[in-house]
């Protein structure tokens, strides 16, 4: 399965982008979220990945930062939630207000959301609620950081395990410039 792809944005369009990776061109459904972090950043961007395979289509989904993929991936482990609603109700709100929703128990604002009814509202919060892990905003926002940050440093030529390994020991308070120079300095030493 694939779990993260790195490549130049091809496309962009309201549900997917086309991610040319090495030659090879990639659609990969996204919520608007990830791809309005995308269409602000760089060209050349990294997505988390998680591989829809049915006995008829092979599709991938994307997620900017690493904390959009688990909610999604919980949300699929709701019955009568497929991939697409999932990813619809990602791109009905932003992260930390989905979480509240669920931990509130807030079913009817649940059923405003793209795709999803009354009966789909609660059940996603019977299986959902007390088991998310609430991720403030400033976790999230350092996550696409650290995203910018190790996209960066691979398209100057560093090694991604090199990269990956940096890029966990960062101080949370560097901001993305300060980061990659210090990535600089540390990666041309090995």
């Amino acid at each position: 399965m694939i779990g993260f792809l790195r490549g130049e944005v091809v496309e962009l369009q309201p549900e997917y982008l086309i991610l040319d990776v090495q030659g090879v061109g990639y659609e990969i459904y996204c919520s608007t979220q990830t791809l309005a972090l995308i269409s602000e950043g760089s060209k050349t961007i990294s997505v988390w990945i998680y591989t829809h395979v049915r006995e008829d289509v092979i599709q991938l989904f994307g997620f900017q930062y690493r904390e959009e993929k688990n909610l999604f991936l919980s949300l699929l482990k709701v019955n009568g939630v497929g991939p697409k609603m999932a990813i619809g109700i990602l791109s009905g709100a932003p992260y930390d207000r989905l979480v509240d929703m669920i931990e509130n128990s807030d079913a009817k604002a649940l059923s405003q959301l793209p795709r999803v009814g009354k009966k789909t509202a609660e059940q996603i919060v019977l299986s959902l609620k007390g088991k998310l892990v609430r991720v403030p905003d400033k976790t999230v926002e350092k996550s696409v950081q650290r995203s910018q940050v190790s996209s960066a440093l691979i398209n100057l030529g560093f090694r991604p395990q090199l990269v990956d390994e940096y890029v966990s020991q960062l101080p949370k308070d560097l901001s993305v410039e300060e980061s990659i120079r210090g990535g600089l300095a540390k990666l041309t030493q090995v």
